[in-house]
């Protein structure tokens, strides 16, 4: 048996796990194979292939996920959990107009500032511990990571049951404008990050991702407050399309590995520049071997999804324009970052790409390619237009 198909079978019988873990993991396939029945079961009449195939993508990845890590088993319970309440209180007809508890916590606006304080802290702890090496804040920064990501999704899930009120035609995925989408992209990152923290057993790039997704932040904030995205509207009717829930979470999923692939790069850097002048940073990052390890997976991770994102854009571009590629200017942004990416892993597996100093080439690349990502994720809606504009402030 080969390798690969023997890790496989270790993986789906729960070897190697003690008593306790392995009852965990066997409840956690059991809850989530009976809800996957009752989704079956409740909307099989009104599901199409597409869905049937995206139902059958959740539950592995979810599986996968829970087995694997399982605080996120911890983690989806916990955003199931608020997100009912807060679903709960509108399916009753209440609004934060005449309800304390969704007015100060549970509707969508309240639970994104509140996960705006929980990404301060989380960051300020995070760096304490690099700079100080302070258990105790790098603590407090994972722990305020961890209420990010779960106050983000319980949001998410709580604004799009909120674009239904008043306006049943309306209801969407919220992710149709800047507001959104880095809302999106703020949880997805932290919850990257965290998995990859997780793996490492290292909390000093903390100090990398939870300052940069504070940055983003901020500008979901501004946005917010200045443009008033933060209140919720109908959608243009390219919008009105099953394929955006498939397209933009993949390429969120890509945008949040590539960010955290730069912020990996420039620790590589930095504990380069440590490890000749002995600086106490040292003790606090992964070795370089790892870093670049890491850096490499994030990229080959965002990669891989980037791929998927644009290719299911060409299917819905082709079913709302009537052509696979126009090259718009985000379709042509978009193939410059896939293009950057392909020749990053390229050469990263390529043995004569100069040996020496390898890991330090490729720092660089992945810390300056955050500013082809930007360019393509937020530039193009800013200063370039054209059909995809839908972000534009």
């Amino acid at each position: 048996m080969s390798t690969e198909s023997s890790e496989i079978r270790h993986l789906l019988t729960f070897g190697g796990m003690r008593a306790e873990g392995r009852l965990a993991a066997q409840l956690w396939a059991a809850f989530l194979t009976i809800g996957a029945f009752l989704v079956w079961y409740l909307f099989r009449a009104d599901f199409w292939m597409w869905q049937f195939i995206v139902l059958g993508l959740w539950y592995v990845g979810l599986m996968w996920f829970g087995i694997r890590w399982p605080a996120f088993r911890i983690l989806f319970l916990s955003v199931i959990g608020i997100a009912a309440i807060g679903v709960g209180l509108y399916q009753l007809g209440y609004t934060a107009a005449n309800n304390v508890l969704l007015y100060y916590v549970l509707q969508s606006n309240a639970m994104f500032y509140w996960m705006s304080g929980a990404i301060l802290i989380s960051a300020i702890g995070y760096y304490r511990y690099l700079f100080s090496g302070n258990q105790s804040a790098g603590d407090w920064g994972h722990r305020f990571a961890w209420i990010t990501v779960a106050l983000g999704f319980a949001g998410l899930a709580i604004r799009w049951q909120q674009t239904y009120i008043g306006h049943p035609s309306w209801g969407h995925i919220p992710v149709t404008n800047m507001y959104d989408a880095m809302v999106l992209l703020c949880t997805t990152t932290a919850l990257f990050y965290l998995y990859y923290e997780g793996q490492g057993k290292n909390r000093g790039l903390g100090a990398f991702a939870m300052p940069m997704i504070l940055i983003a932040d901020i500008f979901l904030v501004w946005v917010g407050v200045a443009y008033h995205q933060n209140q919720i509207q109908p959608v243009i009717p390219a919008l009105q399309s099953f394929w955006i829930k498939l397209h933009v979470p993949c390429e969120f999923v890509a945008y949040a590995n590539f960010y955290l692939a730069a912020m990996v790069g420039v620790a590589y850097l930095l504990r380069e520049r440590a490890e000749r002048t002995g600086s106490a940073l040292v003790r606090r990052l992964p070795d370089l071997n790892k870093l670049e390890r890491i850096m490499g997976s994030m990229v080959m991770f965002g990669f891989l999804f980037f791929t998927a994102g644009t290719i299911l854009g060409a299917v819905w571009a082709a079913k709302a324009w009537g052509g696979f590629w126009s090259w718009d200017p985000k379709e042509t942004w978009a193939l410059i970052v896939w293009l950057n990416y392909a020749a990053y892993l390229h050469m990263r597996s390529n043995k004569s790409f100069g040996q020496y100093n390898k890991g330090r080439k490729l720092a660089w690349w992945a810390a300056i390619s955050l500013v082809t990502v930007t360019f393509c994720f937020i530039g193009v809606d800013l200063f370039l237009g054209g059909l995809h504009s839908y972000a534009k402030l």
